[in-house]
């Protein structure tokens, strides 16, 4: 693991967790996104579990893997305690832990909710893929060039049906861009499918934004934790970034953080209050 605390932290700040795609490193990733930049300004602490090479020559989490994101097992288990280990040296206020994961990372972000949920305060899964989709990297990669296969029991179930008493989940939010070719697009619409039926949601009632970078949508009414859509119309897969001046094929030397007319990290801010 490898985090930032800036100086002169406060007790019960927050905690923002942060779990990079394949290929990417917490350097690369922080570099380009800036989230080590938002902390110094909002006063957080920033987490970045780390994979490894050993582990996966790819340097991709294992969502894939039942072993690797079975319940106090394997790496969801090392990354909780990870978070764990953040929380006792920082003093980290326990009511505010959010996550944040692109691609194989949001994989492991959205396993890390369905398991834990009670640990984050808010969660983003971006360029990702259904918890439970898949069992094995072969089957994994057929899932994200064409759509996951959905359950006969429905997407919801593979995340209800972790536990046998119903949890309530953290704020969500999804992101995908419309020209994504690595991981299909039609994987956002099965993960908001999946966590609309694990929250008992109305998928029938959104409340839908036009806006000049591509669409968001957002559900939640009557005292249940909002899930938020955000499709973003120009970029393939990556996080999306708002800069000037720069190309779409990647900024700051790290190619899956996308130029846009929107920025996750800043509308995460947002979102979570911070």
């Amino acid at each position: 693991m490898k985090s930032f605390a800036p100086a002169g932290l406060l007790p019960k700040s927050p905690l923002v967790v942060v779990l990079h795609g394949c290929r990417q490193t917490p350097e690369s990733f922080d570099a380009a996104s800036g989230f080590t930049r938002l902390a110094r300004a909002r006063g957080f602490v920033v987490l970045f579990p780390e994979q490894t090479t050993r582990n996966n020559p790819q340097r991709c989490f294992n969502w894939f893997r039942p072993s690797a994101v079975a319940h106090d097992r394997g790496e969801l288990m090392s990354i909780k305690q990870m978070i764990e280990h953040a929380c006792q040296k920082h003093r980290i206020d326990r009511s505010r832990i959010f996550i944040v994961g692109l691609s194989a990372g949001g994989a492991m972000a959205a396993a890390l909710v369905a398991h834990y949920p009670e640990t984050f305060a808010g969660a983003a899964f971006v360029a990702a893929m259904p918890v439970g989709s898949v069992r094995d990297a072969i089957s994994a990669m057929g899932a994200m060039s064409n759509g996951a296969t959905p359950p006969s029991s429905g997407w919801g179930s593979r995340v209800a049906g972790l536990f046998d008493h119903k949890k309530s989940y953290p704020p969500i939010s999804i992101w995908q861009g419309k020209d994504d070719t690595v991981v299909n697009p039609k994987n956002a619409d099965a993960m908001l499918e999946q966590w609309l039926q694990a929250g008992d949601i109305d998928q029938l009632r959104p409340r839908k934004e036009k806006k000049s970078w591509g669409t968001r949508q957002t559900w939640g009414s009557q005292g249940k934790n909002p899930i938020a859509f955000y499709s973003i119309d120009g970029i393939g897969h990556g996080l999306p970034v708002k800069l000037t001046a720069r190309n779409r094929t990647g900024v700051a030397g790290d190619p899956y953080v996308l130029a846009a007319g929107v920025s996750a990290p800043l509308e995460l801010m947002r979102l979570w209050r911070l």
